[in-house]
């Protein structure tokens, strides 16, 4: 078995000189949780495996994304780094590749454009390409759920299920798979939305949204079948620290990274 990843997401706010770190509940209730590069350093010094910057107003802002808050991060933290939101194309991709970053997340240019998720595998390769994918249940009972694009505020009609299948054919790496009605919430993943997208695609899955303690993160783990798992609010406010939330997972027999 593969040793489980813990992953902490900074939600950046550009809209400011040089950017903040934010965390919401459901997309909403911004709260201000600090700078990101410093977060980034706090994080890969207590033992983060990967980290991953999401600009969360570069499409619905229509601007490029933060490629020197990226620069600054890479001359002190040595993990990979996923950089997502305002990527529309190959050579956007290359600006933050250039600036350090390991992966780029798409996810409002590719449900609008399917073809870049070939375009930007077939020009880096799979392994640094990531599909996020922002999901809600959707209202009418039947049990599916819906793909949002522009951070959460435009439904797309879009089944989440198929639309992860259809990225794993189109060549992406790994699929960053955020419950919207979870976010924020501390109360759990969505065990069920991370299980059956685990079961229809064959490549890695990332939980995000709802983590509240180390045994919802074992959840994502065990019921959820995710291969990571995706943290923002317990880290910035000083719920738990990474390394306690290692050992207490080692505790509990799941296989993580040191």
């Amino acid at each position: 078995m593969l040793a489980k990843r813990i992953i902490p997401c900074l939600d950046c706010d550009l809209s400011v000189p040089e950017g903040r770190v934010v965390k919401g509940k459901q997309f909403k209730e911004i709260k201000y949780a600090g700078v990101p590069w410093e977060l980034a350093e706090k994080y890969y010094l207590d033992g983060a495996d990967e980290i991953v910057f999401l600009d969360i107003t570069a499409s619905s802002d229509a601007r490029e994304t933060m490629v020197n808050v990226i620069e600054k991060t890479c001359e002190k933290v040595f993990v990979p780094i996923t950089v997502g939101g305002g990527i529309r194309s190959v050579a956007d991709a290359r600006k933050v590749f250039n600036a350090g970053a390991d992966k780029v997340a798409v996810n409002t240019a590719a449900l609008l454009n399917p073809k870049l998720i070939d375009e930007l595998a077939e020009h880096f390769g799979s392994q640094a390409v990531v599909v996020a994918i922002d999901a809600k249940k959707e209202a009418n009972g039947k049990g599916g759920y819906e793909c949002y694009t522009h951070g959460g505020r435009k439904p797309t009609g879009i089944d989440a299920i198929e639309w992860a299948k259809e990225c794993a054919k189109r060549g992406a790496g790994e699929i960053l798979l955020t419950s919207i009605d979870r976010d924020g919430t501390n109360i759990g993943y969505e065990l069920e939305l991370t299980r059956k997208v685990v079961e229809v695609t064959n490549i890695p899955v990332i939980a995000s949204g709802g983590a509240g303690n180390t045994e919802h993160i074992a959840e994502a783990f065990t019921k959820g079948k995710a291969d990571a798992a995706l943290l923002a609010g317990m880290l910035h406010f000083n719920k738990l620290k990474i390394k306690e939330i290692k050992d207490d997972l080692r505790k509990k027999g799941i296989a993580i990274r040191e």
